[in-house]
């Protein structure tokens, strides 16, 4: 960075960069979106959270099993109010400056527990996915890796205002690409998924550290064009 640049990227004095290890502050979330017993997404949740350990960051590793919830009903929240798993899962994501979720593919879609927890974690205010920078992984054993389950699961992050990153993971043959110590045989995927995390980290980061970049997020329905533009909305 030249001596000039921190005029036009100012960093948040609340998140001191610590020079040698810059990341250290970061926290990542890490959602496994199935919480069976041998599935092929908890075991890639686990490859990138160490990952996202050796890049510095903090993770959290956790599975949809950590917080259980009814299937949405707008009459039980009218009475009761969010569930507790549900409120657990907020308070989750709201301490994190990033989320990773590992989802499965069910009938080239999202599984419908994962788009429940999502359902019931948009009731909450502030909206906890609002403005998060999100990685999207998938393990399948079908040749396709679940990448299709991924493309519907970015359509209600980013209609909730999630900052869903460009490029997503997804592992084919999941059944057959992992190690018994939970890398990958291929050491190709294993260098391309380490990148991708990298990347979004870096991505991550500028986005923590740097005020310019934290920039309203429009949804056109709602778009709010008389606020301004380097405002953070929460509501």
């Amino acid at each position: 960075m030249n001596p000039t640049d921190t005029d036009h990227f100012p960093a948040d004095p609340g998140r001191p960069h610590d020079g040698e290890h810059p990341r250290t502050s970061l926290r990542v979330l890490v959602l496994s979106g199935s919480s069976r017993t041998g599935s092929v997404n908890v075991r890639l949740a686990a490859l990138v959270a160490a990952m996202v350990r050796e890049a510095g960051a903090v993770p959290e590793s956790v599975t949809l099993r950590d917080f259980p919830m009814p299937h949405y009903d707008g009459d039980a929240e009218a009475g009761e109010g969010l569930p507790e798993g549900a409120l657990a899962l907020c308070r989750r994501i709201e301490a994190a400056q990033a989320l990773i979720i590992a989802s499965p593919e069910y009938n080239a879609s999202v599984p419908g527990v994962l788009k429940n927890a999502v359902d019931w974690v948009s009731r909450y205010r502030p909206q906890p996915f609002k403005d998060k920078q999100t990685l999207l992984v998938s393990a399948s054993p079908s040749m396709v890796g679940g990448n299709r389950g991924l493309w519907a699961l970015r359509v209600p992050l980013e209609h909730l205002g999630a900052r869903v990153y460009p490029d997503m993971f997804s592992l084919a043959g999941a059944h057959h690409a992992f190690t018994e110590e939970g890398a990958l045989t291929d050491p190709d995927l294993g260098e391309r998924l380490g990148a991708t995390i990298g990347s979004f980290l870096d991505l991550v980061e500028a986005d923590t550290r740097y005020l310019c970049l934290q920039r309203r997020w429009y949804e056109f329905l709602g778009d709010r064009t008389d606020a301004a533009v380097t405002s953070r909305a929460q509501d």
